[in-house]
Parts: C-alpha cells; structure tokens; sequence
C-alpha cells in the first residue's frame, strides 16, 4: 500500500507495527516534506509513547494552537503541524476536531488504557472533504488508505465494479460520495470521524457526523451581517488572513492563476502578504481558450513572478494516458487539473494555491439561476399526469435548449418527465446523463441507504448522501441552499477530490484559501441579502476585494477553466476514443447496453451533445481497463 502511493510523498516513508502494544496493526505513510522538513517524521508520538499519529494534509494557523497546548503543560519535539494532533487528542479527545483549521485526514492511535480496554483506531476527514480517506472492511480485517488504488494494490478489496456507483458516475461524470467505482470500497464522508477497536475483523466501524454548518460558531452569531456591505467588510479581513496563513511553507510556493476573477483575488492577496510570489497560466496559443493576455494582466497589476506554460493538442495526447493513469476514480474534469499541475511542477513548485470554492462560496456557478427555473418546471409536472408529461418532453426539451449547452433540453426534459428522480432540481442541473438518456447505456440502480435503529447509516449509498444534502439545504435560504448542494456534491466529489489526486500525483499539494474553515464557515452563515446583488455575479467577493483588481476583472462574466476538448476530440484524439469504445473494458462490458456508447459518440460527431459526454465514457473505459477485473 505505502508503494502504491509513493507518489503522493516521494521524500519519505514511515511505518508503525502495533506487534506487541496493538496485535494485528499496521500503519503506513508517505510523505510530502512541505512544513519542519527535517523534523517532520511520521508517525509521531506524543511525550510518553503511548499516543501516535500518521497525516494528511495541513493544518492552518498550528502555531497558535501549540501555543495554547504548551500553555496547558504539552511538551513538543518538532516544529511541525503534525504534532499537533497527538498533543490536541491528549487535551480534548475527540473535541479536537473543533479546534483544526486546515486540510486533513489522519490515523490516530491511542494505546492508553485509561482511554479504553483495548487499543483503539480514530480516522477524521476534514468539514469540506478536501483531502480524502478511503476504507474497507474484509474478511481480515479493516483497511483504509488515501487512495482507492492503494487498496487495491493490497488486495484489500476485490477488483469488481459497483453498479450503484456506476449509476453514480454516469449521472454526473463523477463518483458521488460516500461510494467509489469499486464495490465495498466507501470514502469516509467530509467532515466525518469513525472510532475503531483493534483489533478490529469483523464488526464495520460506522461513519459519524463531526461538524455541521448548523452548528458553527458563525451561524450561531445572532449579530452576523445582514447586508451586502457589512458582509464585505468583515470578509475582508477573513480573506487576508486565510491567504496569510495558506502561504506558510518551508518549501517553494506559487499559485495557478487563470483570467478569472477567483484566482485574481488569491493573487491580489497573496502579492500583499508575500512580495515576488510565483504565479503561472496554462496557455493554448492560438486558441479561443487561451487566457494569457488577461492572466499576464493580473499578474502584471499585482506584481507576482508569471510565467506561462504552453500547451497544445499534440502535447496532450502524448501525455494523455499518463494523465489518465493520475486517476484515482474515474472524472471527466480531472485531466484539465493535471495538466495545470504538471505546469506547476515544471516550474518546481511543491505548493500551489488555488482558487477552488469561489464559485460554491459566492454563487459564481449557471446553477445558481438555473436550479430555480427547474424548481418552477418540476412544480408545475406534479399538476401534469405522467402520459402527458412524456408527450410534451420534445417541447419543454426545446424551450429549454440553447446554443451554447446543447444538453440544457436533456437535462428541463428529463425533471419535467420524472421529477421525482433525483432527491433536489438543482441535481438536475449537473447531470451528464440525465434520467432517460441514461437508461440508453446501463441499467441504473438508485439504492437508498440502510439506517440503523440509533439513526446511523449501516450501508452508505450515493442517493442517500444526495438525499441529506438536499433536506439540508432545504432548511436554508435559496442562495445558501444551492451553495451548500454545490459544496456537498460537485465540489466535494468532483473539483476536490479530482484536484487532489491529479495534484499528488506530480507530489504538489494544492491548497484552496477560499474554503479555508473561518473563512467557509461566515460566508455558509449569511443570509442571502448579504450574498448577492441583482445583475451581479459573485457580488459579496467582489465588493470586499473591489480596490484589489481592475475593475475589467470585476466585471467580466464567469468564464470557466477548460481545456479546448471540444476541437481535440474531433481533431487529434479522435482515433485514440474510437479504438477504446470498440474495445469495452471486461468489467464494463456485460453492463453496457449495445450501441449506447456509439451513439452517444455518433450525436458528438453530430453536434448533438457537448464534448463531455464521450469524454466521459473514454475516461471511464479506460480506468476500469487499468484497474478493474472482468
């Protein structure tokens, strides 16, 4: 397992064998020196040995937080983050959890026996899910890992594909949590823990809520802002400080930065708290995709160090299958990410600061004004009896369809024909394939979950994941309700784990100043009067950052990063996806249905249906091709 995922920290290894103290046990980790370089090791032990820990991630502001356990008689060894967490178990027990800031998913294990009778395991994911954890219970035993293929490697899991994820993937062009492509392998939700005995063979661990955005400080300040203008005065502040504190490194440390207004204001605040730091664009010369000229116009007014990295068709199909080997779990996002950090890493980068979350936070998405027209259109096909419904899909189908998104009509078609298939309208709004046409190529599952009687979850399932975010964000305010969808789903199952793994496969780690906790946490609060501004797209970032950027950056509308597929797939890849839809991958094979595959490809060629689609399914085939068995 440790070899399987050297990639993610090439500059060291470590091992801890319970043997003795814990029979049965074993901990592995690699790592990715970025913070007390010689004096990091993992796993680290507490001041008596009877408490250790093995990390993922990084933890923000960790320098107050030692200070405050040196003040409650901890003694520290290392000038790391990790450490942290051995001395914040001892203080607070599970509670703290509360009081991390930062990326995370650790192993800690507690052998003191006043703690229990029995050497015990605890995991933890942090609130949002940025960095993931991965488990799976066997006839042996438990086994857990940062990467699904790490499990695989080990024989931990059997190679056989999960017809529920599957489903999964095929509607939205990810894996949805708490599931994975492959069966029996569950992703421990964000901002969940799970506690273990070990040894620990039989009995699965369940997976229990630890933060709830209810619950935060933030939403149970009665005095938060109740306007625009408030609002963004005290973001302010917040933004500084988040970018302030994801900028501490012992290690070279850059940003992408794109025409966009998200990364703009990383820049812009970044260039305030570090003179001279790296910034870099992806470019497509000759390209309407290419963004060089506005991002050298930000970099320029911002005064970082830019530089640009060229990119073209033959480029990326030469590296093609190597971006595609990054993945984890099959995406049809992630190799536009892999090729921005294969750019980082060229630049000897080990740090990078992303954008990430701007759009979720500050309601930058088509989803935001989408979702309440599909929630109008589903209202009104509860008065419409069913056979009506499906006579009139083609009209609602084309009312709804436009030039630029030619799937806009699949998608108005399909919540008008069944709206009851997916648990909320603003589901609709990201499906790849939606209900209807998805029946096309598999027969779908939607299993709910197993609950049991103390109200746990027994059998996670990505419906009933669905199913809590939508009941959630139905308690909320519109805005806020759709921001928090976007956080719970797209984001957590798409942007970050995506960005995660293509990232660490080129050992950069990416962080995402904008999620960072405080910061995530007051904006989820707000009402939506403090949100928005009619006719203004992310209106309350853009307020608190207006005298940071030029007012052109301010006010052009969303352009969302991509790469030019659209050309490449009639162009230089189109032989490379022909050759694997002819060839099925064994595991897909028995569950495709017959010429579901070509004719999504036949409506591309026909301009019937946008580049991601086939997309989609090339990158599907080719991961269960590498990774699963027939």
């Amino acid at each position: 397992m440790v070899a399987a995922m050297r990639h993610r920290g090439p500059d060291e290894e470590g091992l801890l064998l319970g043997e003795v103290r814990a029979p049965g046990l074993a901990l592995g980790m690699t790592r990715l020196s970025i913070i007390d370089l010689a004096g990091g090791h993992q796993p680290i032990w507490n001041e008596t040995n009877d408490v250790a820990v093995v990390f993922n991630g990084e933890l923000y502001g960790y320098r107050d937080l030692r200070e405050r356990l040196v003040l409650c008689g901890h003694r520290f060894v290392t000038q790391s983050d990790t450490e942290i967490l051995v001395h914040a178990w001892e203080e607070w027990g599970e509670d703290a959890l509360n009081e991390l800031r930062g990326m995370f998913a650790f192993a800690l294990l507690d052998l003191r026996e006043r703690y229990a009778t029995t050497p015990i395991l605890f995991l933890a994911r942090d609130p949002l899910g940025i960095k993931p954890l991965y488990y799976t219970q066997t006839p042996e035993g438990f086994a857990f890992a940062s990467e699904v293929r790490a499990l695989l490697a080990a024989g931990a899991a059997p190679k056989t594909l999960s017809r529920d994820a599957l489903t999964s993937y095929l509607l939205f062009g990810s894996v949805s949590e708490p599931v994975t492509l492959v069966e029996g392998v569950f992703s421990l939700p964000p901002g969940h823990r799970m506690l273990l005995h070990v040894p620990e063979r039989r009995r699965v661990p369940r997976a229990r809520q630890w933060w709830d955005q209810v619950l935060s400080p933030a939403a149970r300040d009665t005095r938060k802002p109740r306007d625009l203008a408030a609002a963004a005065k005290k973001l302010r502040p917040m933004l500084e400080d988040a970018v302030r504190a994801h900028l501490i490194a012992d290690v070279p440390i850059g940003l992408f930065l794109s025409s966009g207004l998200d990364s703009g204001a990383i820049a812009a605040l970044a260039a305030k708290a570090q003179a001279g730091i790296q910034s870099f664009t992806l470019t497509f010369p000759g390209t309407p995709f290419d963004e060089a000229e506005a991002a050298g116009a930000i970099a320029k007014h911002c005064g970082t160090r830019h530089s640009e990295v060229p990119l073209d068709g033959k480029a990326v199909v030469e590296r093609l299958d190597e971006a595609i080997a990054a993945l984890d779990q099959p995406t049809m996002d992630a190799v536009n990410t892999y090729f921005v950090s294969w750019a980082a890493k060229k630049l000897g980068l080990k740090v990078a600061l992303s954008g990430l979350g701007g759009d979720e936070l500050f309601a930058g998405y088509s989803t935001f004004a989408d979702t309440p027209r599909l929630s109008r259109l589903i209202r009104t096909a509860w008065f419409a009896p069913a056979v009506v419904r499906r006579w009139t899909k083609q009209f609602v189908a084309a009312l709804a369809g436009n030039r630029s998104s030619p799937d806009a009509g699949s998608k108005a078609a399909a919540a008008w024909v069944s709206p009851d298939a997916l648990p909320h309208p603003y589901f609709f709004t990201r499906t790849l394939f939606p209900p209807g046409r998805l029946e096309r190529i598999i027969e779908p599952r939607f299993r709910p979950s197993t609950i049991g009687p103390d109200g746990v979850t027994l059998e996670p399932t990505w419906v009933g994941w669905l199913q809590r975010a939508a009941d959630e964000a139905r308690k909320l305010e519109p805005v806020a309700g759709i921001s928090w969808l976007e956080m719970r789903s797209y984001m957590a199952s798409t942007l970050l784990r995506d960005t995660d793994s293509v990232s660490m496969a080129q050992s950069l780690e990416v962080r995402v100043p904008l999620l960072d906790t405080l910061l995530m946490e007051f904006a989820n609060a707000l009402p939506d009067a403090a949100r928005r501004r009619p006719g203004q797209p992310k209106a309350l970032l853009v307020e608190a950052i207006r005298d940071l950027l030029p007012g052109e950056i301010l006010a052009q509308r969303k352009r969302t990063f991509a790469l030019p597929w659209e050309e490449w797939l009639r162009g230089p890849l189109r032989k490379k996806l022909e050759a694997s839809f002819a060839n099925p991958a064994p595991a897909l094979k028995p569950v495709l249905r017959r010429g579901g595959t070509q004719s999504v490809w036949n409506d591309f060629l026909a301009a019937k249906t946008t580049w991601s689609r086939p997309w989609s399914l090339y990158v599907l085939n080719e991961w269960c091709r590498r990774h699963l068995a027939a």
